[in-house]
């Protein structure tokens, strides 16, 4: 069964940090790109990070919003064919639902979530003191 499991999100204050895990099942990460994406009531999905293959994020190995540019990183342990999303520095701005999301090969456009073949059933992140 092909899976994707978040984990890892809660309520932490402003300027604090979480790590978010996106562990996938029935199919092997190596050969997809995986980006985290979120969205916040009464505002559209976001991209958030991308990593990928060579090119497959919209032509880069990585790629990532300019709203966490310095302050989030994507990575992954194909080993444990798992993805994580770390945030620190974190904003009230940041609270929305975050989801990853997988594609095979990667995107020109990784932005574009409708172009995802998976996706997993999301975790929520609120920043607030």
């Amino acid at each position: 069964q092909v899976q994707l499991v978040e984990s890892g999100g809660g309520l932490v204050k402003p300027g604090g940090s979480l790590k978010l895990s996106c562990a996938a099942s029935g199919f092997i990460l190596d050969y997809y790109a995986i980006a985290w994406f979120r969205q916040a009531p009464g505002k559209e999905r976001e991209g958030v990070l991308c990593i990928g293959l060579s090119d497959g994020c919209s032509g880069s190995s990585t790629n990532y919003s300019d709203s966490v540019k310095g302050r989030f990183t994507i990575s992954s342990d194909n080993a444990k064919n798992t993805a994580y999303l770390q945030m620190n520095s974190l904003k009230p701005e940041d609270t929305a639902v975050y989801s990853c999301a997988a594609v095979y090969w990667g995107l020109g456009d990784w932005t574009r979530a409708g172009a995802y073949d998976y996706w997993g059933q999301g975790t929520q992140v609120t920043v607030s003191s």
